[in-house]
C-alpha cells in the first residue's frame, strides 16, 4: 500500500509520485476545538517545492519522466534525500515527509504524515496516508515491514494519534508491533492528540525522540497546523506584476501546464478565491493539470458593478463544488440557480465571511486570486492586511511593461512599513519569475 521500494538503500535515494485517483475529502466536516502551539520559525535555507506550499530539497527531473510503477509523467520537480552520515533519523525524518507529499492535495482536513520502518540500518516498511478515512501512515508502514517491526524503529513525521476517529489510534498499532523506538518530527497541535500519543508510547516502554526536522515538518502541514491554531484556513495571496512593478491581469502560458507553478498551486489548495469577471468576459478559468488532481472548491466573488448587476453564467466544468459571493443589490441569473450552485448575498462581501464559510466547510487554506476585475479585491486585500490574515504571498513577474492600473488592490500592501517577508524564494518559470514569501506582521 505504501507504494515503495522497502529495499531501498538508506543513501541518496529518490522516488516517484504515486498516481493518487480519489475523491475530494467531504465538505461537511466538523472544525475541530483549538488550542495554544508555539509558532514555529522557518528555516534559513529551503528550496522551492512545486507549487512553493511545502519545501523540501529538490532535484530537478525532465519533462516526460515517466513513474517506476508504469504511471504517466509525473511533475517536473521531485525530491531527493541525502543522508549526511551522522544523523540519520534527521535523514528518515525527510523520508518521511518524501512520502507524505505523495499525497499532496488529498489529505486535508488531515495533514500530509509519511513513515517508515527501520531495522537494523535498514528501510523494512513504508507508508503514507493517502486521505480521510484510509489507515495513517504508521498503519501502512506496519504493514510493509511486518513481523520485521518488532524491535525496529519507527519514524514518523507527525506524532502518532492517540484516539478513536475513522480509524483506530496508530500508537496501539505500533505497541501491537512491539517496535522498540519511535522518532517523531513534530507534536501534533490537535488538541486531541497535543502529545498524548508521544506519552501512551512511553508509557507502554517505547522509547520516543521528538523534534527531529521539526521545521521542514511543519511547513510540510502549514496549512492544517494554522487553522489548528487561529481556527481559520491558511491564506495566501497571488497576484501578477509587470517588471516595473505594476499589476497585470495576466498569466504565464506554461505555468498552468503540469508541473508549473498555477497548476501545482490549484492542486495544492482547497479553496481558490475568483473574481466572477474571470466568467462574465470569457477569461480563462483554469484548472490544475497535475496526474489526477483534486480541483479546488471555486469561491467566485461578484460586486454589484456598474457593468453588470447579474451574478454571470458559471459553467461548472472543472470542479464539482462552487459557491458564489455577492451583495445584495445584485440579482442571480436563473440559469446559477438551474446549475445548482449556492449563491451568497451579504451587505458587505467580506474575508471574514469567506474565511468563516471554508472554516465552517472543513477547508484548511484558500488561495486568493487576483486575476479579473481588481475592483472585486481591493476591500479583502485591505481587510486581510489589517487583520493580518494573509499568511503568505505568491507573485508572477511577466516579462511585461506596462502603466499604472486605475484600481490597484495592492495598495494597502505598498503602504505598509516594516512588515517583514520571511523565508523569501524565487524560481524561473518558463518567461516568468515566481516569488513567494510570507508576511511576518
Amino acid at each position: 500500500m505504501s507504494g515503495c521500494d522497502s529495499n531501498m538503500k538508506a543513501q541518496g535515494f529518490s522516488i516517484s509520485d504515486c498516481n493518487l485517483h480519489m475523491p475530494k475529502f467531504s465538505t461537511n466536516a466538523t472544525p475541530p476545538n483549538f488550542a495554544s502551539f508555539l509558532p514555529f520559525h522557518f528555516p534559513s535555507k529551503l528550496s522551492l517545492t512545486c507549487g512553493f506550499s511545502n519545501p523540501l530539497l529538490w532535484a530537478h527531473r525532465p519533462r516526460g519522466w515517466r513513474s517506476s510503477n508504469g504511471g504517466g509523467p509525473g511533475p517536473s520537480l521531485m525530491v531527493k534525500c541525502v543522508s549526511n552520515g551522522d544523523n540519520d533519523d534527521g535523514f528518515y525524518i525527510r523520508r518521511c515527509v518524501e512520502l507524505a507529499r505523495k499525497a499532496v492535495g488529498f489529505t486535508s482536513p488531515n495533514p500530509m504524515v509519511g513513515c517508515v520502518i527501520v531495522k537494523d540500518g535498514n528501510v523494512v516498511g513504508q507508508g503514507f496516508h493517502p486521505k480521510p478515512g484510509q489507515p495513517h501512515a504508521e498503519v501502512f508502514a506496519l504493514r510493509d515491514a511486518g513481523d520485521l517491526a518488532e524491535n525496529a524503529t519507527a519514524y514518523v513525521s507527525l506524532e502518532p494519534c492517540n484516539h478513536f476517529g475513522r480509524t483506530p489510534p496508530c500508537t496501539e498499532a505500533l505497541i501491537k508491533a512491539k517496535v522498540k523506538k519511535v522518532v517523531a518530527g513534530m507534536v501534533d497541535p490537535n488538541p486531541i492528540v497535543a502529545s498524548k500519543g508521544l506519552d501512551r508510547l512511553r508509557d507502554a516502554g517505547i522509547e520516543v525522540v521528538v523534534g527531529i526536522e521539526e521545521d521542514l515538518c511543519k511547513i510540510l502541514n502549514e496549512a492544517y497546523i494554522h487553522r489548528m491554531l487561529t481556527g481559520r484556513p491558511f491564506l495566501t495571496l497571488r497576484y501578477s506584476l509587470s517588471v516595473n512593478g505594476n499589476l497585470l491581469d495576466l498569466i504565464g502560458d506554461i505555468v498552468t501546464s503540469s508541473g508549473g507553478y498555477y497548476s501545482c498551486l490549484l492542486q495544492e489548495y482547497d479553496a481558490v478565491v475568483l473574481s466572477s469577471s474571470l466568467f462574465s468576459n470569457n477569461l480563462s478559468v483554469l484548472a490544475s493539470q497535475e496526474p489526477g488532481a483534486n480541483q479546488p472548491f471555486r469561491i467566485i466573488i461578484h460586486k454589484d458593478l456598474s457593468s453588470s448587476n447579474k451574478i454571470p453564467l458559471v459553467i461548472n466544468d472543472a470542479t464539482g463544488k462552487e459557491i458564489i459571493f455577492t451583495d445584495n443589490r445584485t440579482k442571480a441569473a436563473p440559469e446559477v440557480a438551474q446549475q445548482g450552485i449556492e449563491t451568497v448575498a451579504l451587505d458587505q462581501i467580506s474575508l471574514d465571511a469567506i474565511l468563516d464559510y471554508c472554516n465552517s466547510q472543513g477547508l484548511c487554506s484558500v488561495l486568493l486570486d487576483m486575476r479579473g476585475c481588481f475592483n472585486e479585491f481591493e476591500d479583502l486585500v485591505t481587510e486581510g492586511i489589517k487583520k493580518r490574515y494573509i499568511n503568505k504571498f505568491v507573485t508572477e513577474v511577466l516579462p511585461i511593461w506596462n502603466g499604472c492600473a486605475e484600481t490597484d488592490p495592492l495598495k494597502p500592501l505598498k503602504s505598509l512599513e516594516q512588515v517583514k517577508v520571511v523565508n523569501l524564494q524565487s524560481k524561473a518559470s518558463d518567461q516568468s519569475i515566481v516569488v513567494e514569501g510570507y508576511f511576518k506582521f
